[in-house]
């Protein structure tokens, strides 16, 4: 195995389990649409309450971060651009 791939997939396992922001924000659309449709029995509300509040921290997390990197960017004083690593956090 390459130990360079090993080294990212170690330093970075929540990356690979957590979705993208787009598909976060995606699946949490889909769970509003679902819970404001009428339909769905109270017990599997509160789990898709539980999975949104999960989604949108999920989210939240993604966007502050971001959003660090943007104020970054502006802050450099030799006016190059470049990127510091931040770690994507669930921020439970």
């Amino acid at each position: 195995m390459d130990s360079k791939k090993q080294t990212s997939a170690k330093a970075q396992p929540q990356q690979q389990d957590a979705p993208s922001f787009e598909q976060a924000l995606g699946q949490l659309e889909a769970i509003v649409d679902s819970m404001e449709s009428g339909e769905t029995p109270l017990a599997e509300l509160l789990v898709k309450f539980e999975e949104g509040t999960r989604l949108l921290k999920l989210c939240e997390a993604r966007l502050k971060d971001a959003e660090m990197k943007i104020e970054l960017l502006k802050k450099q004083k030799d006016g190059g651009a470049g990127f510091a690593d931040f770690p994507v956090t669930d921020r439970e």
